[in-house]
């Protein structure tokens, strides 16, 4: 019990260098910038090496290049970050955000950087044209976007089916699939699509009136970093910078080169290094979260077999309200809700972290407690009745035997929990299929992707289900002698 606290120490006193390391991102001249959703090309997508390029991604950096600052950018959906912005968990948002008089008054925004347009496509084997031969059918949007706002106005003329996705990738795959009719986007991102040959799509009706695109900034930011966006802003178009990076992903040969076909063996190659990057992460909030997870789900698990009332109410309602609640929605409170009602500030990572905790601590806690109760009464009784005070009964008698019984299910609720990071990307953690969307959004190859991503799983659950089974059967014959 000692090695364990101390181990837990470690982890504690690393978490509180994360919140350390956290608020020294505050420094004047650090900005941390949130969008660049990787399903969102030209303006935010991903390399073959798996790093962020794109409009938005070229800018920002060379605007911090010339306004001698660093930037930190946080890859999560549109949606998400929008949610970000107004916690000021970050100083600003860049993703092809088009400037509206509803947004202007929630945020600031940066002189524009490119006017677009949005438009409807469909696939290139239907027969609609304009947005009549729309009326009644089903149209994709991106959360909180532009083409949203859109379709939502034009929804009572045309009698259209609004269904809502995360980026801008699910959308073509869902047109592509057949899933829905339409899809509408900025018109930049469509043509980019088209163009690279990666959706067989045409554009439906003329292209709705174009809008600036701007960086959103935080009413509470710093003023001086709004006059540093402007300024680099217009430096980069002074010095022929600007041309530069919008020539290179809007250009034909720019358009050309972002073409994929490769095979599936070469593609599995290219990708893996990325995937496994994502693998890092789950993997880390998996095992450091069920480590947590035991000790406190002990604690949770005796105090609901306690005598104490309190205890057994405080420990019950935590199980009933943490398993009752959808872990995404846990996710969305740790990292949205507590900074709003606290003004503290968490990471990325470590409200993924406690998230898993929180979650994975609540079905441990009665893991445990169903071992303990399946240690037959009697072998604590022997051991009352050689004197043992209760504690030291629980401690050396009743636990031990209560191991053997709990580790087939504290090694699938480690499998649960490795899955469960997976909901994490819509906080802006970047793990193993969040890495795979982030190739989606650069490939379109999603059928090739996903293969990719189910096989690392499969690998490592089939892995520790084989252990907990080799585990189990190994405790069946000793329980045999």
């Amino acid at each position: 019990m000692k090695s364990l606290l101390k181990k837990l120490s470690i982890v504690f006193l690393l978490l509180v260098m994360c919140v350390t390391q956290s608020s020294q991102v505050e420094a004047k001249d650090h900005y941390r910038i949130a969008g660049f959703g990787a399903g969102f090309a030209p303006f935010n997508f991903s390399d073959d090496e798996g790093n962020h390029i794109g409009i938005d991604h070229d800018l920002i950096v060379a605007i911090a290049k010339d306004q001698g600052f660093t930037v930190e950018m946080i890859d999560m959906p549109f949606n998400s970050a929008l949610q970000t912005l107004e916690q000021d968990q970050v100083h600003g948002m860049m993703s092809g955000m088009t400037v509206t008089d509803e947004r202007q008054k929630v945020y600031n925004f940066s002189d524009a950087y490119l006017e677009s347009s949005t438009s409807f496509s469909a696939r290139a084997d239907s027969d609609y044209e304009t947005l009549d031969d729309l009326t009644g059918k089903s149209i994709a949007v991106k959360t909180g976007a532009m083409g949203s706002l859109i379709a939502k106005n034009l929804k009572d003329e045309y009698n259209f089916n609004i269904i809502e996705y995360e980026d801008s990738t699910s959308m073509y795959q869902a047109v592509m699939g057949g899933n829905v009719d339409a899809v509408v986007d900025e018109t930049a991102v469509t043509q980019f699509a088209i163009s690279t040959g990666q959706v067989d799509l045409c554009l439906v009706g003329d292209p709705q009136e174009p809008a600036p695109m701007a960086i959103a900034v935080s009413k509470n930011a710093d003023p001086e970093f709004l006059e540093k966006l402007n300024a680099g802003l217009a430096n980069l178009r002074e010095d022929g910078t600007y041309d530069e990076i919008i020539a290179n992903y809007l250009g034909e040969e720019a358009l050309e080169a972002h073409g994929h076909t490769d095979s599936f063996a070469q593609q599995f190659i290219a990708y893996l290094p990325h995937l496994m990057g994502g693998l890092k992460i789950t993997l880390f909030i998996a095992v450091v979260a069920i480590i947590i997870s035991v000790f406190l789900g002990m604690l949770i698990a005796l105090a609901r077999l306690s005598d104490h009332r309190l205890l057994v109410f405080l420990s019950t309602a935590y199980i009933d309200v943490i398993r009752g609640i959808p872990m995404i929605v846990l996710a969305f409170f740790v990292y949205f809700g507590i900074p709003q009602y606290t003004g503290v500030k968490i990471p990325e990572v470590l409200a993924g972290l406690i998230t898993v905790t929180l979650n994975a601590t609540a079905y441990i806690a009665e893991i445990i407690r169903g071992g303990i109760q399946g240690v037959d009464q009697g072998q604590e009784e022997a051991a009352r009745s050689l004197g043992l005070p209760k504690k030291m009964s629980m401690r050396y008698v009743v636990l031990p035997q209560a191991l053997r019984l709990m580790i087939p299910s504290l090694i699938n609720q480690f499998i649960i929990s490795l899955k469960d990071t997976s909901i994490l990307s819509v906080i802006g953690i970047v793990e193993l299929t969040q890495a795979g969307k982030i190739i989606i959004a650069r490939t379109y190859q999603s059928g090739n992707v996903w293969i990719m991503v189910g096989l690392i799983y499969l690998v490592m659950i089939t892995s520790l289900s084989r252990t907990s089974m080799a585990i189990e059967r190994k405790l069946q014959r000793g329980n045999s002698h």
